[in-house]
């Protein structure tokens, strides 16, 4: 090996590390986690964790030649597997094995102990020192002139603050057009007036209302000078918008640049790839990579490293066939793999891998996924050829005939769709027998902002990501035809699935309003046959949307991927939209008709949310009301005990560190209150030190529940108990 291909391999193990100590950081937890589990569902998702995790760590060892590496993820993932087919058990000694291997693999690539029998905290093993990256302008490309190192936190924290100046730009559209309202209500105002000024000011002269007609004339002078007052408020105000728009607009342009980098970051790590695996199962192939320019965010980049070996080892794996096999069918004994990365519009960008293989042989997928049970005989006998594609995707369905060191689990495919959607991006296939396969991944640019549509269903506002929604459009209650005791609806000459958002998020019913358009709006989620069409009560808008992100204990919501402020101060949960598709091909979620809804037998229970945090305090509110409680919110324990004293709760839910007065002096001055004294009250704190928990039940809590390990179910069987 010369000094330049050494150097080379060095600097690709140099970034291995940081991504193995992100592999191990999740099998050492995993298997920690794994022992501690009772449930058997519980244990197999911890198993499907650290199964995954080996799967990815052995890809990415394999790709740097790491093969001590490689050979302890291939055991582990050996045992791992027979773990998930239940064919074994995890066992003490089985479990010590595991540990050792993972303590095995740290020292070998000279990381931390990673948190398992040594009793290191979690984080020590992801603890690594700021990774620096060379920033340079664009116009200057593969030139070291004028650049400066910085470390890439740094980077991170100026972005985040660059997009949180999205707020302020937004709060200022908000306002123009408050005073352009305003303005409008008095432009009708002053018409009016002098509709009607002659004749009163006749009508009050004939009675010789002296007094009156003087009114008249201060009132018109008056409204004459508040109306200059809003008419140059609201230029100013337009003014603002303009100048604040462009600043915030170039300050976060400007700042994004700084953290894109081309795919020419990891296109050696894939050509090696390509290169390695070709030699050791005897195939020839050339990776050909195009569009390695483009720049992308590097948090998505970062992403993208496990889905794009995923797709190459599976063309090779699956897509290719050897040199004789390809002679026989006319083909060139070289096969070509293609990686092509481009543009779609400003804010999504397309990476589709491609190779010139057998194919997939559509029947092979059916059968994989009986033998899987993810579908009926039936169901599977009725999907056309996309849908049946799209199996792939689905964890466990494999057509290989055996289990490779490369490939064969059914997991890859089933990665590289995961990675996507949670990206806020969707993946597509589409292949020929005997002439290739392509799979395309369509991804935001960045991760902070993008393009969302307001709506509103359940007279609630919700955002969904302008990329994923295949149309907007609107229905007649005649159009509606069901099929295989489904609602449909015909778009484009093809059926799509019909349901209600409301119903799918489970949201209360509320009643349709008599005078409600015949046609009703919808959004078509989705491709292919796997389209939906959900009908919402209004689409409001299109805006630029800043994502809030959840940390625990709601990091997981079901349908809602984050949140984001309002300029009107709202919240407004984002849909995730591949949970959505999911949700709604459950049995049961079909379509409101405009008929009375039926009142509720029960009044439903008060909760008071006491939340300092807006974006938690919301999302609280969303996730009780959509339980079927009736939620008001209070900012610490001074407003909330205002409000306990002037109104009627059934229960009040309380986090515990908060400005003015915590959650423990609300409780205690609760118990102490003769009229709210058997309230129940539930903690709900990031504080789970023995003694904080002590002390909750000292002051009279009812439960005390820890964040870290809160989940939304938790919290809500809680609420059932004591409400």
């Amino acid at each position: 090996m010369t000094s330049a291909e050494e150097e080379f391999l060095q600097s690709l193990r140099a970034t291995f590390k940081v991504e193995a100590a992100e592999h191990l950081q999740d099998i050492g937890t995993g298997l920690l986690e794994l022992e501690k589990a009772a449930a058997p569902e519980e244990q197999q998702q911890r198993i499907e964790t650290v199964f995954r995790a080996a799967h990815s760590l052995k890809g990415a060892a394999r790709a740097v030649n790491f093969t001590e590496i490689e050979s302890l993820c291939q055991s582990l993932e050996d045992l791992f597997a027979a773990w998930k087919r239940r064919e074994s058990l995890p066992t003490p000694s089985t479990l010590d094995a595991a540990h050792r291997a993972v303590d095995k693999m740290s020292q070998a690539i000279a990381l931390p102990a990673v948190a398992g029998r040594t009793g290191h905290r979690a984080e020590e093993a992801s603890a690594t020192s700021p990774q620096p990256v060379s920033v340079q302008p664009v116009s200057v490309p593969t030139s070291e002139t004028e650049t400066v190192r910085i470390a890439v936190n740094s980077l991170d924290a100026r972005l985040l603050e660059a997009e949180e100046m999205l707020a302020a730009k937004l709060a200022a559209d908000q306002r123009a057009g408050d005073l352009g309202a305003l303005a409008g209500r008095l432009e009708l105002w002053r018409k009016e007036w002098a509709r009607v000024q002659p004749r009163t000011r006749a009508a009050a002269a004939s009675a010789d209302l002296r007094g009156l007609a003087e009114f008249f004339d201060w009132n018109h002078d008056y409204l004459r000078a508040l109306e200059g007052k809003v008419a140059a408020l609201r230029r100013t105000a337009e003014q603002d918008r303009l100048l604040i728009g462009k600043l915030v607009d170039d300050l976060l342009e400007n700042s994004k640049k700084l953290l894109m980098l081309p795919l020419a970051t990891l296109s050696a790590l894939l050509s090696k790839l390509v290169r390695d695996l070709c030699r050791d199962q005897g195939k020839e192939a050339e990776l050909t990579i195009r569009g390695e320019e483009v720049t992308i965010d590097k948090r998505i980049l970062e992403q993208l490293k496990d889905p794009l070996v995923h797709l190459l080892r599976n063309c090779i794996d699956h897509g290719i066939e050897t040199p004789e096999q390809r002679r026989r069918a006319g083909k060139p004994a070289r096969a070509a793999i293609t990686l092509t990365v481009s543009p779609v519009n400003s804010t999504q960008v397309e990476i589709s891998v491609s190779d010139d293989g057998v194919g997939i042989d559509v029947e092979k997928v059916k059968a994989a996924a009986g033998k899987r049970g993810i579908a009926t005989p039936d169901t599977l006998d009725r999907l056309g050829e996309s849908a049946a594609l799209a199996l792939v995707f689905e964890a466990d369905v494999s057509t290989s005939p055996m289990i490779t060191r490369v490939s064969g689990r059914g997991l890859g495919l089933a990665i590289v769709r995961e990675k996507a959607e949670k990206l806020g991006g969707r993946v597509a296939i589409e292949s020929r027998r005997g002439s290739g396969t392509t799979i395309r991944m369509t991804l935001p640019l960045t991760l902070a902002t993008f393009r969302g549509v307001l709506i509103e269903s359940a007279r609630r506002l919700f955002i969904l990501p302008t990329a994923q929604v295949e149309r907007v459009t609107r229905f007649k209650l005649q159009e509606v035809r069901t099929v295989e005791g489904r609602r449909t609806l015909t778009l484009d000459g093809r059926a799509a699935a019909l349901v209600d958002l409301a119903e799918v998020l489970q949201l209360p019913s509320t009643p349709h309003k008599s005078d409600r358009p015949e046609a009703v709006p919808v959004l078509v989620l989705g491709a292919g046959e796997q389209r939906v069409a959900f009908a919402v009560d209004a689409v409001l808008d299109e805006r630029e949307v800043l994502v809030k992100r959840f940390t625990k204990p709601l990091s997981r919501v079901r349908n809602i991927a984050g949140a984001t402020v309002l300029g009107s101060g709202e919240v407004a949960p984002i849909l995730n939209v591949a949970d959505l598709l999911k949700s709604a091909r459950t049995a049961g979620a079909g379509l409101r008709t405009p008929a009375a809804a039926v009142p509720s037998a029960m009044p439903a229970k008060r909760i008071l949310v006491v939340e300092d945090s807006i974006t938690s305090r919301m999302l609280l509110k969303g996730i009780l009301e959509s339980a079927g409680y009736d939620v008001k919110t209070a900012v610490d324990g001074i407003d909330a005990f205002t409000a306990l004293r002037t109104e009627h709760f059934d229960l009040v839910v309380s986090d515990v560190e908060m400005p003015r007065s915590n959650g423990f002096d609300l409780t205690a001055r609760i118990r102490a209150d003769r009229t709210l004294a058997e309230v129940p009250v539930v903690l709900v704190t990031a504080l789970e030190s023995r003694e904080d928990r002590e002390r909750g039940i000292d002051v009279g809590a009812n439960a005390y529940l820890v964040k870290s390990s809160l989940d939304q179910s938790n919290l809500l069987e809680a609420l059932r108990r004591l409400a």
